[in-house]
């Protein structure tokens, strides 16, 4: 006779059994709450990611690829002649060249990169080329412009009359020698408020998205430092230093001075340490106390920034100086503003 003892040890043993079915759901379907609730999203860099991560969004909004999103993202920069650090309108370097760096990395680890590109607006693009039909990663000066002008892009002046202005101001008084940071020093006695770091102190724009199906890709272009040495190169093309996807981890994006970005390999070092269990905020801020310890002296004038987001769709972001901020987009909400945390 099956009686209360019995049906009570039986009722036990369905709910057991009924627990395990929903934990080997779980394993099976990893992160299911995340398809409907944070997918899809798009972060990037600075104040100016809330308008790129719009025109991303419409890709992401119809069931688009984050690839194509980021792409069409950055566009918006790119083109943006008011814009002194990212394309057309970008200042020039000492001897009055925009030169153009851009990288690009999809969620199968495919990846491809312009260097020093001068003429070409949309140096993103010509890096998507750059991985998509040939079988190096990066492209630099000439030998890029030569790939861009075969692959049917537009060859036009980016020297826009501000920034030449600004450019033939600065010569008055140059001297041929690098400057750490000298975007900053631009400002230092006609608008103070500008130092470093913030809303107008941009130089980059890095952007991550994850789409409806959990995938992840990022994009990385800017028109680099600021009357730089002709040929000098940041962080913002290389994979590893201004950008990394690991469609496994997440991704992270880099802005500020390249130079010690590139020293640590920083955006690898944040995807590596997220690897290992680090939130996307704790990873950004070990990868800048590292630049702080190798160089605490030249970290006190110089700003670097990181972005990360992980595989459920967790963000953060952490920089030397105040004022970095960056952007969010999902369902929720569209043009979302967050001032990143910083050591200084």
């Amino acid at each position: 006779m099956f009686n209360r003892r019995k049906f009570i040890k039986a009722s036990a043993l369905s709910a057991g059994l009924l627990a395990i079915d929903k934990s080997s759901i779980a394993n099976v379907i990893p992160n299911e709450k995340r398809k409907t609730g944070n997918f899809p999203i798009v972060i990037s860099t600075w104040d100016f990611g809330i308008a790129a991560n719009a025109d991303a969004w419409k890709v992401l909004s119809s069931g688009g690829r984050a690839l194509d999103a980021v792409e069409q993202g950055v566009w918006v920069p790119e083109a943006d002649e008011k814009n002194q650090s990212v394309g057309y309108g970008g200042l020039p370097d000492r001897d009055g060249h925009v030169t153009l760096d851009a990288c690009i990395m999809d969620e199968l680890g495919n990846c491809g990169a312009v260097l020093a590109l001068e003429h070409i607006k949309h140096p993103i693009s010509v890096a998507r080329k750059v991985m998509e039909k040939t079988p190096h990663v990066m492209l630099a000066g000439d030998g890029a412009l030569q790939f861009a002008l075969e692959q049917g892009f537009k060859k036009e002046n980016l020297l826009t009359p501000a920034s030449e202005k600004a450019w033939k101001e600065w010569l008055k008084t140059a001297k041929y020698a690098p400057v750490m940071n000298i975007e900053n020093k631009l400002y230092e006695k006609a608008a103070p408020q500008k130092l470093p770091g913030n809303q107008y102190n941009h130089d980059t724009i890095g952007m991550l998205a994850i789409d409806a199906k959990g995938n992840i890709s990022g994009a990385c272009t800017t028109s680099g430092m600021a009357y730089k040495l002709h040929g000098r190169i940041g962080d913002s093309p290389i994979i590893g230093a201004g950008l990394y996807v690991d469609n496994e981890v997440g991704g992270a994006t880099s802005t500020g001075v390249g130079e010690e970005v590139v020293r640590n390999v920083g955006s690898f070092l944040v995807v590596e340490l997220m690897r290992q269990g680090f939130t996307p905020e704790a990873a950004c801020k070990e990868a800048v106390m590292r630049i702080i310890k190798k160089k605490p002296e030249t970290a006190k004038n110089i700003q670097v920034g990181f972005l990360a987001i992980n595989k459920k769709g967790e963000y953060g972001a952490y920089a030397i100086q105040q004022g970095f901020s960056y952007a969010v987009c999902n369902a929720e909400k569209q043009d979302l503003l967050i001032k990143g945390k910083s050591y200084y």
